[in-house]
């Protein structure tokens, strides 16, 4: 047999350095939290705000959080589960249902801290962009946008919850390049284009198409719809009357108060004593002896 080269020797296994739990379950990207996180020292302790979104099958989640050396502090939350309080009672995880999570998480902090009345950022969604302008003595809510590990897609939802929370009155750096509407060739961006997605209406015509051509296939994709009554020219009032609703109220639900002697559920096996672990083994073995 030739020589075999030893990659990995002792010295190798001496200097290993394991990575990071969160790396090696493949959550976090640590290159780009350093930045996102990492404040000047000449700022002190002044936070350094994170507008994270992430998405599921079924939620589309929103936080505004910063880092401290003992962990993350979330500021405030919105989540799409929260969004049949507001009339959206299907779809919560597609473009329009993101434009509502952002616009949520955005009002909800802004009256948390103050800035609701001051900032009210665009009243009636109309795609075109917009900037946050400073106004009196406090500047607008800032922040930064945290993707996690999902691809940023030209279109992709996370891009509808920060126009979402930019037109909720929050600033945050951004460009259009990344939005429904905008055109990789001639570099303009379309605003029809990207308001159409924000209410909907690629899902009314494709819930029209097929109510036209296979209505047992509409019947089984959009059955939440139908059981709702909503039908695909009734979607954009849906939304508007939505986007109204949060700039409303966009304070979360109030806590159930939970009753006396509530005890949670537990399937964990209950500690025997001493007692009750010798009589259990005095029946194992009168059983046993009884088959005898």
């Amino acid at each position: 047999m030739g020589l075999v080269k030893v990659i990995k020797n002792k010295a190798y296994f001496k200097r290993y350095q394991v990575k990071y739990r969160r790396r090696r379950e493949g959550k976090t990207d640590y290159f780009a939290r350093k930045r996102l996180t990492v404040q000047s020292k000449n700022k002190y302790n002044t936070p350094k705000y994170r507008l994270i979104v992430r998405t599921s099958n079924s939620t589309i989640i929103a936080q505004i959080a910063y880092s401290t050396i003992e962990g993350d502090k979330i500021v405030s939350e919105a989540r799409s589960s929260e969004l049949p309080r507001y009339g959206i009672k299907c779809g919560l995880t597609n473009y329009p249902a993101a434009y509502a999570v952002g616009l949520l998480i955005a009002r909800r902090v802004n009256k948390k801290l103050g800035l609701d009345e001051t900032y009210q950022g665009v009243e009636k969604a109309d795609g075109e962009e917009f900037f946050v302008e400073r106004e009196g003595e406090r500047g607008a809510f800032y922040c930064v946008l945290d993707t996690g590990l999902a691809r940023t897609s030209s279109g992709a939802r996370i891009f509808g919850v920060l126009k979402g929370a930019v037109d909720g009155g929050l600033d945050i750096p951004h460009s259009s390049k990344r939005f429904p509407g905008f055109d990789d060739e001639s570099g303009e961006y379309d605003a029809g284009t990207h308001r159409s997605r924000i209410f909907g209406e690629h899902i009314s015509g494709y819930m029209q198409s097929l109510l036209e051509e296979d209505e047992e296939s509409y019947k089984r994709q959009f059955s939440q719809y139908i059981k709702e009554g909503i039908m695909p020219d009734m979607l954009e009032s849906v939304y508007s009357k939505a986007h109204a609703a949060i700039r409303a109220d966009p304070s979360p639900a109030a806590k159930k108060v939970k009753k006396d002697g509530y005890k949670p559920k537990s399937f964990k096996k209950q500690r025997m004593s001493l007692q009750q672990r010798k009589a259990r083994v005095a029946q194992k073995k009168a059983a046993f002896l009884a088959l005898q």
